[in-house]
């Protein structure tokens, strides 16, 4: 037998557990990977530019995500994030994390230190690009560009490794070009990056394009370390201009050729679980949704149904 006070104490502390147990369920259920879901600041850059930065990283918290991906201050919109100290305690005090940084080829080019510095200020471990920006002309370039391009990109993943901090590569217009034979250059760029210091970030909108990811992922384990996430309808056909490799703008910023409207993560013709598993054999080990707010409500909703 027991005293009501015991009983009571001991229902309390069963509710506190139980409630406990239910909060972490929800954290794994939110984490696919094991990693928080993450947003790209990129489709929300006017409210940067308007000065609504905090107001942002608050809207994306209470959406569910744990982790942004910034674009530096190279980015006209970004200019006010210049002060990498002070962005990461408006950072620290939405409770989130910023793992990742896209800075322009030119900052990498000619601004390098300053890049890194600043990627350290906001709390990044990663320096990624959109695209090498190679020269092509209407979907097509040579190999020896193609190498020119991954032999000075190496060197810049070499120092920003010095410095303690990994490099990432993004696909847009360049890396979905294609050589004199055929290939596609991003398919080319595996055997030209050096693997221990250049790493893929994968745009998933660019899969009419590059191919089926899982196979991606299981061919080059280990040689990716984020994703772009976005829905995509694979019977919508690639279009006359996936065929040569050439990319039309959309929103901004370069996407997939031929993939039909826009569409959230979960909503699509993708395997999304399937992906996420390969994707740990790929090196995944961090992820953002980047797309427009209502796409991204409804892709951190489906994210959330994800076990990690």
């Amino acid at each position: 037998m027991i005293s009501r006070r015991q009983f009571l104490h001991r229902s309390a502390a069963g509710i506190v557990a139980a409630r406990t147990l239910a909060s972490r369920t929800r954290r794994l259920e939110a984490a696919p990977l094991g990693f928080p879901i993450g947003g790209q600041v990129y489709p929300h850059r006017q409210r940067i530019q308007d000065g609504d930065f905090a107001g942002l990283l608050k809207d994306m918290k209470d959406l569910g995500i744990g982790s942004v991906e910034l674009d530096s201050p190279g980015y006209a919109f970004a200019a006010s994030l210049a002060d990498g100290k002070q962005t990461r305690r408006i950072i620290d005090d939405h409770g989130l994390q910023c793992p990742s940084v896209h800075f322009t080829m030119k900052e990498l080019r000619t601004t390098l230190p300053t890049a890194i510095a600043w990627a350290k200020d906001v709390g990044a471990g990663q320096v990624s690009t959109a695209s090498l920006g190679g020269k092509s002309t209407n979907g097509a370039t040579t190999l020896d560009e193609v190498k020119r391009a991954a032999d000075e990109f190496n060197g810049i993943a070499a120092d920003v490794a010095k410095a303690g901090l990994l490099t990432t590569l993004h696909n847009e217009t360049f890396e979905h070009s294609r050589i004199e034979d055929g290939r596609l250059t991003y398919h080319v760029l595996f055997d030209l990056l050096d693997p221990k210091t250049v790493f893929m970030q994968f745009q998933m909108s660019s899969v009419p394009i590059t191919g089926d990811p899982v196979g991606l992922f299981t061919k080059y384990p280990n040689r990716f370390r984020s994703l772009h996430l976005q829905g995509v309808d694979l019977s919508a056909g690639r279009g006359e201009g996936a065929a040569a490799g050439a990319v039309p703008p959309v929103g901004g910023r370069q996407a997939a050729a031929g993939r039909g409207p826009q569409l959230a993560v979960g909503h699509d013709s993708l395997d999304w679980p399937k992906i996420f598993a390969a994707a740990k054999i790929g090196g995944i080990t961090n992820y953002f949704v980047e797309q427009s707010w209502d796409l991204m409500v409804q892709s951190v909703a489906y994210l959330k149904t994800l076990n990690g």
